[in-house]
Formats: C-alpha cells, sequence, structure tokens
C-alpha cells in the first residue's frame, strides 16, 4: 500500500535524482529551479566544520547568489576555465519530517570528473545535509549544505 509519507519520499528521490541528472548533464539553466524562493547552498568540509572555521567553497545564503553562480559558470568563466564533466552516486540514509512540508535529508555523495576525455577520477566525496520543501509544484531545495570529506581533487568551478 502506498502511504502519503511514500509520496513524499519518492518526491524527494526525485529531487535528488534530479539534482544530479541536472549538474551532470550541464544543464545550468535548471539548476536553480531545484531550489526554493528563499534557500541557500554552501559547501564546506568536514575540517572546517568541525574546527568552526567559516571558510567555504560556495557560499550562496539566498537566491540570488544561487543565481548568480549559474551566471559565472556560463559567463564571467566562460572560456576561462578548463572544464570538465561530472558523474554523481548519491544515496540517502536519512529522511524526517520537521512538519509535513519540509523534510531534513541526509544522503552521502560521491562526484567523479573526466577533463578532456581523459581517464575519470574522484572529484569529491562526503556527504549532504538538506531541507526539502514540498509543495503542490514537487519538492524544492530550501537549504543543501554540503560537507566534503577532504579538499577536492581539483579546484571547484560547477556545484557539488
Amino acid at each position: 500500500m502506498i502511504t502519503d509519507t511514500a509520496n513524499e519520499i519518492r518526491a524527494i528521490d526525485d529531487l535528488l535524482g534530479r539534482y544530479s541528472r541536472v549538474l551532470d548533464d550541464q544543464d545550468w539553466e535548471q539548476w536553480p529551479d531545484l531550489f526554493a524562493q528563499e534557500c541557500s547552498y554552501t559547501v564546506h568540509t568536514l575540517d572546517n566544520i568541525q574546527r568552526d572555521l567559516p571558510l567555504a567553497y560556495m557560499y550562496d545564503d539566498n537566491r540570488a547568489r544561487v543565481l548568480d553562480r549559474i551566471k559565472f559558470i556560463t559567463e564571467v568563466w566562460a572560456g576561462t576555465i578548463e572544464p570538465y564533466r561530472t558523474r554523481h552516486v548519491t544515496q540517502r540514509t536519512e529522511a524526517a519530517s520537521l512538519d509535513g512540508a519540509r523534510w531534513t535529508i541526509r544522503s552521502n555523495f560521491q562526484v567523479s570528473f573526466t577533463e578532456n576525455d581523459s581517464l575519470s577520477g574522484l572529484l569529491a566525496t562526503g556527504y549532504y545535509e538538506d531541507v526539502v520543501e514540498l509543495t503542490t509544484d514537487g519538492a524544492r531545495f530550501t537549504s543543501r549544505a554540503v560537507r566534503l570529506d577532504s579538499m577536492p581533487a581539483r579546484y571547484l568551478v560547477y556545484p557539488l
């Protein structure tokens, strides 16, 4: 029997899958659509988190900055960076309802990268700490906090 909770978890899993696909396909114009109007996206190493250091690889603390991230990729940095392809592998490990419409989600991830059709390598590992909002329009991130196990294998241009 399908329950409301099963439908909510399915919507969350669909969001996690769309997120990976959008980044792996480099469909940059779709990335902001995965976030609610009031949202944040941050990337920190666990070392910095544990030492209470505020330094972040990416710190987009509102929707305007999420939109700016795409503008930097598509316009500002265009032609000045070495492009690479990514492949995300994500596994949801926890899901808890906050109030029925909002859920906290934790997922482990591994992201590989390939430059210039060369051999692939591991870019980053860690986990996501998310707050997801469920509406009639679907699931959206209100907060996506990326927690890196260590420094990435190369500089980061694209969201993880």
